[in-house]
């Protein structure tokens, strides 16, 4: 978890939360948890997203979608998860799969020995023609739905064993419940 620091007058502050999201391709469900999160948890989360086998470009049903919600749309793009397992990458406090393929990937030993849990959500760019739209709509509720879950636990006073269920039970909550 992050580290305490102190402000000039002593008093605690605490650090950013940096999360990253994984998906095989990098180039939907993860960019829009990144985005969710980046928004929703400013100042008290900082979000990442990557792919294990990055699509090299994001989909542009997910930047159409963010714009359409008024999320920032500049600066995403598809890139591997190879960039997080540096020494120079940012330590990370948690690490969420949203794909089940990523899920069940050997993943590379994460700076910061973050918390895992898996999130899965049905890719959205998997679907073709006139539905396309609907299911990144179902997707991005679903992710944003988990992450307003994430939001309200009490991080900074919750125990380990008992976040790690929060993490659990937050990535079983259905589409259903999150639309």
């Amino acid at each position: 978890m992050p580290c305490q620091g102190a402000t000039e007058n002593g008093a605690a502050t605490m650090e950013t939360y940096n999360v990253l999201f994984l998906c095989t391709g990098n180039s939907a469900r993860s960019i829009l948890a990144e985005a969710i999160l980046n928004k929703e948890g400013a100042g008290r989360f900082r979000a990442f997203s990557a792919g294990s086998y990055p699509k090299g470009r994001v989909h542009p049903e997910a930047l159409r979608l963010l714009d359409e919600f008024g999320f920032p749309t500049g600066g995403y793009r598809s890139k591997s998860w190879d960039e997080f397992a540096t020494e120079n990458a940012p330590p990370l406090d948690f690490v969420f799969t949203v794909c089940d393929n990523a899920a069940g990937e050997i993943c590379p030993v994460w700076p910061g020995q973050p918390m895992t849990a898996h999130w899965g959500i049905e890719d959205p760019a998997a679907i073709e023609g006139e539905r396309q739209a609907e299911a990144f709509r179902n997707a991005f509720y679903a992710l944003q739905r988990r992450i307003g879950l994430f939001l309200a636990l009490p991080l900074e006073s919750i125990d380990e064993m008992s976040l790690k269920t929060h993490l659990r039970e937050i990535g079983r909550t259905s589409d259903q419940d999150a639309a």
